[in-house]
């Protein structure tokens, strides 16, 4: 018998417009669940939702509206639909490194898939849910074998080294994707997330539109997506600034293979404030200044200190930044919305006003969220000229 969580009134509004979580402090009366059972949502006796219980903040996860079950056959497809969804979205074949399975946006709350040539690496967002992903790796690893992925790896949640081949042949742990037919190097294994940032994507081929005959600074490099699109489009140098050396000899690694000499380009491991501070005293400028850092406010609490944080670096950013120059500014944190990031990027904070908001982009379509879902609107990169 699948257990039954009351919420009130309140709390089950959310979930009537789709929104995919249910916080533990939102549940009025529970039955005994254990991490990963399926849960029935209800409200005055009405059947809201199903959805997957867990043990942390987020109490429910939500799969289906009504009294719809989380069965195998929903699974399947819903996998079979991201898949074909992505089948169509890269048909050009120009591209084999995107997201096939994005959590709340393709409603499979909690599970993420990406997709690296012939490999695909899984990351649950709780480990509540490694019990239902075993149950749907013999889907999964169907559909992805039509699109040509041979090999799938779990890797484990944050703080977690797990590094796991759980379908098809063995994979040494590192993969040379396409990316709009550029070459790059992903280390599967150590890098962040599943091996890169693939929502940047389409934000580092703007970057390299923008980049020719240009000067420009990349900072929280990473493994140089940016500095490698800069750098094929024509900047007259690059300059790559990551705290982790790591970083930059995968990113070395990636202009070899895409045929980019390194040596009109820098590659500096240095705190970014520090290298900031550093270049404005030695008064260095560049004509195009990308600002990708890691997020600043992992909570809501932490929201006050990390809108001074971003004011403190775009102001750093823009000191550097030459006259006539552009300004690409993001954010991944959901915490920050929209306007208030546009508010640590006004004329007050970055102590000029020569600049302007000429674009905001968000994710990419393989990153796809719901309506009811701000959360899911998490990514923010501004161009300023």
């Amino acid at each position: 018998m699948i257990p039954t969580l009351s919420l009130s009134a309140r709390a089950a509004e959310p979930v009537r417009h789709g929104h995919p979580w249910v916080y533990r402090e939102q549940i009025d009366q529970r039955d005994r669940v254990r991490d990963g059972d399926e849960v029935r949502l209800a409200s005055k006796g009405v059947v809201l939702a199903h959805g997957v219980a867990s043990s942390g903040p987020i109490a429910v996860r939500v799969w289906t509206r009504g009294d719809a079950p989380v069965d195998a056959r929903l699974v399947r497809e819903r996998i079979a639909r991201a898949v074909a969804l992505r089948a169509r979205w890269f048909a050009d074949g120009r591209t084999d490194a995107y997201r096939v399975v994005h959590g709340e946006g393709d409603r499979m709350p909690g599970v993420v898939v990406d997709r690296y040539a012939s490999c695909a690496v899984v990351k649950l967002d709780d480990a509540s849910l490694r019990e239902r992903f075993d149950a749907m790796l013999p889907d999964l690893a169907t559909a992805l074998a039509s699109i040509g992925v041979r090999t799938i790896v779990f890797r484990g949640a944050r703080g977690d080294k797990t590094f796991e081949r759980v379908h098809g042949e063995a994979h040494e742990g590192k993969a040379i994707v396409r990316e709009h037919d550029v070459p790059f190097v992903v280390d599967l294994e150590h890098g962040q997330k599943t091996g890169a940032f693939l929502d940047q994507r389409e934000n580092r081929r703007r970057v390299g539109e923008m980049a020719r005959g240009r000067s420009v600074l990349n900072l929280f490099s990473y493994a140089g997506g940016f500095s490698l699109r800069a750098a094929i489009g024509g900047a007259t140098r690059v300059t790559s600034v990551d705290v982790a050396a790591q970083a930059h000899a995968t990113a070395q690694e990636s202009f070899k293979r895409a045929g980019v000499s390194t040596s009109p380009h820098e590659f500096v491991t240095q705190d970014c404030f520090q290298f900031l501070e550093d270049a404005k005293a030695r008064e260095r400028k560049w004509d195009l200044v990308v600002s990708d850092p890691p997020s600043f406010a992992p909570s809501a609490k932490a929201l006050p200190n990390a809108l001074t944080a971003y004011r403190n670096l775009h102001r750093a950013c823009a000191a550097v930044l030459a006259p006539g120059g552009i300004f690409c500014a993001a954010s991944c944190s959901s915490h920050v919305n929209a306007e208030l990031f546009q508010s640590t990027l006004d004329d007050a904070a970055l102590e000029r006003d020569d600049l302007r908001v000429a674009a905001l982009y968000g994710a990419p379509c393989d990153h796809p969220t719901l309506a009811a879902f701000p959360e899911g609107r998490y990514l923010k990169f501004a161009v300023l000229e």
